[in-house]
């Protein structure tokens, strides 16, 4: 089986959204079936079919995160040697060596990519490039803007 790699953050996220899921949400819409079925004919009552549609929403989003979490390989990437290598989980300092920008990213699973909140998916053509390679090396990456040179200013184990 393929192991889905996870930051500790990702998983918690994940363990969290789970708990809230089965323990406040499932209750919530069991006792709202419960009381359109007191009110009725469930053929028209759409007040049943509403909390009948966000149970199957809950229940398939308890499933998929319980696939996803029993598939995971959590990653502490503080417990990682800090060898100036980029993989996955690792917080990179990056130069644009055309324009000067500076920016960071964390490469992080599919699940947790946010580039708002500068984690990319290790399937990103960025962290695809900047996997293996080590600070001071210089990466061209193909991405929908056209080319771009990076620079690896620094490799974070945090």
């Amino acid at each position: 089986m393929n192991r889905t790699p996870l930051t500790v953050r990702g998983a918690e996220a994940l363990r969290s959204e789970l708990k809230d899921l089965k323990n406040v949400q499932r209750p919530r819409v069991v006792e709202a079936i419960a009381e359109a079925r007191a009110h009725g004919d469930l053929k028209e009552n759409a007040e049943y079919h509403a909390a009948r549609e966000q149970q199957g929403f809950i229940e398939g989003r308890i499933a998929e995160i319980e696939s996803k979490l029993a598939g995971a390989q959590v990653i502490d990437v503080t417990k990682l040697p800090a060898n100036g290598k980029v993989v996955f989980g690792v917080t990179v300092d990056l130069e644009d060596v055309d324009s000067g920008d500076t920016l960071t990213y964390q490469i992080v699973g599919e699940d947790e990519a946010d580039i708002k909140q500068g984690r990319i998916s290790i399937n990103s053509p960025i962290a695809r490039a900047l996997i293996g390679k080590e600070e001071g090396d210089e990466v061209d990456v193909v991405v929908p803007g056209g080319n771009r040179s990076l620079e690896i200013v620094e490799v974070k184990y945090i």
